[in-house]
């Protein structure tokens, strides 16, 4: 095993880093959520990888995002996460996709090929294509549910989408999800009541009509445990 994983072979031992190592995730959106699950999985020795996201670095995501600096401003997010990450692990094998999903795509994106499909969009019909097209190839998946207008990191979990709370994008996508016959999700959330004072309206545009103000660590938080699901899964199997 190379250098680098050294810390991590005395926890996941050899077998553990092999596992990682052979393991093929897709991270669909490099936000806030995004960046930082794909970051944590290269860390912990994933060996292939692919990310999605079709969005340039705006000024506005320096508050929350990990690929976000005043110097990468205008530069497309998967550059700037797969630069990174490459950086992490040069042995990485890692495939790029600057693309914002439409929902055809988002159905034919998921193929067998993958362990695990991390789902860190937050447009309703793109996210919702998604998790069909993870769940009719029978690949794992987990969702992130909203960050927004959330402060309590003791609130966050990861659970079925049937026992989210408190979480205006759960209630939606778990209603659209049982107009498709799914009725089990495993996703991040968090059960602390929304500020409503921090949400804001849109344009509509990419299928997204509204945003909540969000803080600095409540997004990377959410990365975080949708890592730690998909490596504590790719561990034990």
């Amino acid at each position: 095993m190379a250098e680098w994983t050294e810390r991590a072979e005395l926890l996941f031992k050899a077998e553990g880093l092999q596992k990682l190592q052979n393991a093929n995730v897709l991270v669909v959106g490099l936000g806030g959520v995004g960046s930082f699950a794909a970051e944590f999985l290269a860390r912990a020795g994933v060996g292939n990888m692919t990310i999605v996201d079709g969005d340039v670095v705006d000024i506005t995501n320096i508050n929350r995002q990990l690929p976000a600096l005043h110097s990468t401003v205008g530069q497309p997010k998967v550059t700037v996460v797969g630069d990174r990450l490459m950086d992490i692990n040069p042995a990485l094998n890692l495939t790029r996709v600057q693309e914002f999903l439409s929902p055809e795509r988002a159905l034919a994106i998921v193929t067998k090929d993958y362990d695990y499909v991390l789902d860190c969009i937050d447009s309703v019909t793109p996210k919702l294509n998604l998790i069909l097209s993870a769940k009719r190839n029978r690949v794992k998946i987990i969702s992130s549910m909203g960050a927004g207008g959330k402060m309590l990191a003791s609130k966050v979990k990861v659970t079925d989408i049937s026992k989210t709370m408190n979480c205006y994008f759960s209630k939606t996508i778990r209603r659209r999800l049982k107009e498709l016959k799914i009725n089990k999700l495993k996703v991040v959330f968090s059960s602390e009541i929304q500020d409503p004072n921090s949400l804001r309206m849109t344009d509509g545009s990419n299928f997204k009509k509204s945003f909540y103000g969000t803080n600095s660590y409540m997004p990377g938080l959410f990365g975080l445990h949708a890592a730690e699901t998909v490596i504590r899964h790719l561990l034990k199997n």
